[in-house]
């Protein structure tokens, strides 16, 4: 049985990471390290008016992601496991989608000051999902705000950023999830899913598909 002692589970939102998160860390015995988005004071304000508070909201995610990691630190990574939602370096997709080149450019100083030394998991594994899929799934889980504000044109967007992003991923090993023929809330194969992370090793870019499995 191959072991990861640090996971992070990637993919736009929709894409059902919180989900294998939590099937991870059951599995594995494993503490989540999560970033809740409901907790950003200016998410909603930027939904409503995006081009004011696009600078704030995303420094406020930048800076929580940040204190996050930092729980690292406190964390024997040789005898303990963690799962966590988000890589530090993805940070930047959103801000590239969302700020001003001016405001962007003040956003990169700050993250690469905030990125020196942090430790990067064993493993990413990238939730790929077509803009349909997340679509249905943002208004499936009920966030009014989410339903209201989030427009397909701008999914459409952070599909093709995050698809660009892993891509060119070259930090960890990486294993792309085709999430158009995995469904997630589907108890087998989300299982199988877990299996497949927790007992295979995976080098470079790999990818998992129901449809390739049999």
């Amino acid at each position: 049985m191959e072991r990861y002692n640090y996971i992070a589970v990637e993919g736009a939102i929709g894409s059902g990471k919180t989900i294998l998160v939590e099937a991870l860390a059951q599995r594995l015995g494993a503490e989540k390290i999560e970033l809740s988005p409901e907790e950003n004071p200016f998410l909603q304000d930027f939904y409503r008016n995006p081009e004011r508070f696009a600078f704030q909201t995303q420094l406020f995610f930048l800076l929580e992601r940040h204190k996050l990691m930092l729980r690292l630190f406190e964390i024997d990574l040789f005898h303990q496991v963690v799962v966590s939602d988000f890589v530090f370096e993805r940070d930047r997709l959103y801000a590239s989608l969302i700020l001003s080149s001016a405001e962007f450019k003040l956003y990169s100083q700050i993250e690469r000051f905030l990125n020196r030394e942090l430790p990067k998991p064993q493993l990413v594994v990238y939730l790929q999902a077509p803009v349909d899929l997340l679509v249905r799934e943002i208004h499936m889980r009920g966030r009014p705000f989410e339903r209201k504000y989030i427009t397909e044109e701008f999914i459409a967007h952070l599909v093709q950023g995050y698809n660009e992003f892993f891509f060119n991923w070259s930090a960890t090993p990486l294993l792309i999830v085709d999430r158009s023929t995995v469904d997630i809330h589907n108890t087998k194969q989300l299982e199988s899913l877990v299996e497949y992370i927790t007992t295979r090793r995976i080098s470079g870019h790999q990818y998992y598909s129901e449809s390739t499995l049999f």
